[in-house]
């Protein structure tokens, strides 16, 4: 199951892009690929789970500023500015703030000092999905640190942050928190139904519904999912674009899924969950498998002609935990917070 998450690891760490399943080194290393690729290793039952963890926490180390601040790109033995974003730090600081939980002691330690430098910097943040991502990682130290109870209040205002945005953006039928859907839209309801498990707070489960059901009622229209396609995204008024479509997406609307089951009760959102991971083995708009059996790798996108024959570092990554998360919940495990891709 982890044969192509190994292949594209090296002593750096996972290596962003792939020639169809061969790594490309030249494409250098990014803090989103091996924060996901950490939280993947927190569920691994295999051998190579130590190794692993041990290089990606060492990456997010090196990567991380004394400012708390990461540079998400590493290229030829040295980080470039070019792809930092609030995202890639809300990201960041989300893998961290769950594998601060971890049972390997050195990723543990290492996990709580990076939460702890980048803290201030996670909680100023501004950009929807960097929030989302920021709001899940506190609810889980809350929820897992005595350390940390005293963040009930910042969680708050971050959760209100979201609900914002959707007073301000909803209108008739459009029932979201922006004027267009782009990337990891999922994320935005997940990380509100994970506050509402902590908060009880009615008025964000009342949004976090109201935007998930938005979504997934676009997405799951024919019976399967489709995902909003990364050629001008889908604006407001607009029809919804169907290529290209990403893994990373259909692991964010499994995620979100699974956590506004966990929130709620109601099994139409672990159905939805299996529909949206069905996405992956051929249930889509073009019926084709994204998961390559020979490589174990998932190809990059769906796109008109078919499949993206490179398997790179976000395809795996974000289907890896999907798929360990969606397993664990299907086997009874006890779960109350679920990570984002």
């Amino acid at each position: 199951m982890y044969k192509h998450l190994v292949r594209m690891t090296d002593s750096t760490g996972i290596i962003q892009f792939a020639e169809k399943s061969t790594p490309q080194k030249s494409s250098g290393y990014t803090v989103d690929d091996n924060a996901r690729a950490l939280l993947v290793t927190l569920d691994m039952k295999d051998d190579d789970r130590d190794k692993l963890a041990q290089i990606y926490i060492s990456f997010l180390e090196q990567a991380q500023e004394e400012n708390g601040l990461w540079n998400n790109l590493k290229l030829e033995d040295r980080f470039v500015p070019v792809l930092n974003s609030e995202d890639c730090i809300g990201r960041a600081f989300m893998a961290v703030s769950f594998s601060a939980s971890s049972d390997m002691s050195h990723v543990k330690q290492a996990s709580l000092k990076m939460v702890k430098k980048s803290l201030e910097k996670a909680l100023s943040l501004e950009a929807p999905r960097a929030v989302a991502y920021v709001l899940l990682g506190i609810v889980n130290l809350i929820d897992n640190f005595d350390a940390y109870k005293d963040l009930y209040p910042a969680a708050k205002k971050m959760a209100y942050k979201l609900v914002k945005l959707y007073e301000e953006n909803a209108a008739g039928k459009w029932c979201w928190f922006e004027d267009k859907l782009t990337y990891c839209n999922a994320l935005l309801p997940h990380s509100l139904f994970s506050y509402y498990t902590m908060s009880g707070d009615r008025k964000v489960l009342e949004v976090a519904k109201n935007t998930l059901g938005f979504l997934t009622d676009a997405l799951f229209k024919k019976g399967y999912l489709n995902i909003v396609g990364n050629r001008g995204w889908w604006e407001k008024e607009n029809t919804m674009p169907l290529y290209d479509q990403q893994p990373v997406d259909a692991a964010s609307v499994i995620l979100a899924c699974l956590q506004a089951f966990i929130a709620t009760g109601e099994r139409e959102y672990f159905l939805k969950a299996k529909t949206a991971y069905n996405w992956y083995w051929g249930k889509n708009i073009n019926e084709i498998p994204l998961i390559n059996k020979e490589t174990e790798g998932c190809h990059d996108g769906l796109t008109p002609d078919g499949v993206n024959q490179n398997q790179g570092a976000e395809a795996i990554v974000t289907f890896l935990l999907a798929h360990q998360i969606l397993e664990q919940i299907e086997m009874n495990r006890k779960r109350s917070l679920v990570p984002a891709a």
